[in-house]
């Protein structure tokens, strides 16, 4: 205990001298633990710039002549030409989960087959297994490590829109980071479509079993 209070000592010490008198005057250059941050390489609005190209030398650009403002939503039309394909403008629902009233959609914005649900089924193993488990009961490989990863196959969760799980994997909820940067938006449908596949295999009963085949599992 004794060499482990002189050793945290001298690292307090070490700590307050190299970085504790920063903004200090110095007789000397201060000390600049990250000096890319203190010098980032980047235009500031009153800045200088030396590019060739810019005669007045301003890094604050003047708006080009026509230039037009894109905004944002999907109200795209208003600033783009009317023959302009905007995906989005088309399909509100499967970019944004959400219904014309802004509400979650339920249901599906795109025709569910099974090799949707396929699709679904492989992305769900390779970013949502690890921790809520094959089969969507929350008992994914960093179960040990996190104790309040959701059971999807619960009642809490299936009776969640389908519009809702979809914002859910967009945006992240608690724990859970964001995916919408790393699964496209017919990927994340997909994996809707599977979590449902999901609940229903983990609370079907012998009804749910089409008559014609329950003879065959012995029902």
């Amino acid at each position: 205990m004794r060499y482990f209070l002189a050793i945290f000592a001298f690292t307090i010490v070490a700590v307050v001298s190299i970085a504790g008198f920063r903004g200090s005057k110095f007789t000397h250059d201060p000390y600049f633990i990250f000096p890319d941050m203190e010098w980032q390489a980047k235009p500031r609005p009153q800045g200088e710039n030396s590019f060739p190209g810019f005669s007045d030398h301003r890094d604050d650009r003047p708006v080009p002549v026509g230039a037009v403002q894109r905004g944002y939503g999907w109200a795209m039309g208003e600033v783009f030409s009317p023959d302009f394909n905007y995906a989005p403008t088309q399909n509100p629902s499967l970019y944004s989960g959400r219904d014309r009233n802004g509400d979650f959609y339920k249901g599906f914005p795109v025709h569910v087959t099974a090799d949707f649900v396929e699709l679904g089924h492989q992305k769900f193993n390779i970013n949502c297994a690890v921790c809520h488990g094959i089969t969507g009961n929350g008992n994914g490989a960093v179960k040990k490590y996190m104790s309040t990863i959701r059971d999807l196959t619960d009642a809490y969760t299936s009776a969640k829109t389908e519009g809702e799980i979809f914002t859910t994997i967009t945006y992240g909820h608690g724990k859970m980071g964001p995916y919408g940067d790393r699964i496209t938006p017919v990927e994340r449908w997909a994996i809707v479509a599977y979590v449902r596949s999901l609940q229903l295999a983990g609370n079907a009963t012998p009804d749910n079993v089409p008559p014609a085949e329950r003879a065959k599992l012995g029902l």
